[in-house]
């Protein structure tokens, strides 16, 4: 099965790039995900293609017009989940990775401006999803980063499967930190390795593993 991942966006370009290297790309070679960026200018109707306006109400900022978006997305008869990226959406999580990873088609909506017209977020996404509580620039790179979360758990994205099993969170999102990594040299500047990863005792390094992503999940919550 081929995930179909859909941006809508004012900047198409911003996604050229990033798309065709890494794990994005080696994700679209394997055949486990077809990208697709839609520029929301295409579905304006007057000269100088307006995608904003001037909020009702008065107020600083342009607001996003709905009617573009919604255009977009029915050209493509997008299916959910069709995600508004938006500091007013919930946190994305491994889970919403793991999820979006095991569908069949994917939309993401980048606002930019002050803000996107409610109409959007109450009618046509899905679901409203943010990075967290800071502002970006535009949609652009949270929903870049949401790409890059999904693709590399498709199959054939990462040569070693194992690796992204293991990372913080895991699969299903509730594991928690992973333990701090090291390599060669065993002593750099006089900062050593910890000598349990030295000591070729499997059940020991697994144990000092488990309980170093332990202080670290617990250290991160206080």
């Amino acid at each position: 099965m081929t995930l179909r991942i859909t941006i809508v966006t004012i900047f198409p370009e911003f996604f050229a790039g990033p798309l065709g290297i890494s794990i994005p790309s080696r994700a679209a070679a394997a055949g486990a995900v077809e990208y697709r960026v839609i520029d929301l200018r295409d579905f304006t109707h007057d000269k100088h293609r307006t995608v904003d306006d001037a909020p009702f109400g008065g107020g600083a900022g342009m607001v996003m017009k709905p009617d573009p978006f919604f255009e977009a997305v029915e050209s493509i008869g997008a299916r959910a989940p069709i995600v508004l990226v938006s500091a007013r959406g919930k946190q994305f999580t491994q889970p919403d990775a793991v999820r979006f990873a095991a569908g069949e088609e994917l939309t993401i909506l980048c606002g930019h401006y002050k803000d996107v017209d409610q109409r959007v977020a109450d009618h046509l996404a899905t679901e409203e999803i943010s990075l967290g509580d800071f502002i970006l620039s535009g949609g652009e790179p949270a929903a870049l980063a949401i790409v890059d979360a999904v693709a590399r758990l498709l199959p054939g994205a990462m040569s070693d499967a194992e690796s992204a099993r293991t990372d913080s969170f895991g699969e299903s999102g509730t594991d928690g930190i992973s333990a701090p990594s090291y390599t060669r040299p065993a002593d750099f500047r006089g900062m050593k390795v910890p000598d349990v990863l030295l000591s070729g005792d499997h059940a020991k390094i697994a144990a000092w593993r488990a309980e170093q992503g332990r202080l670290r999940s617990k250290g991160r919550q206080s």
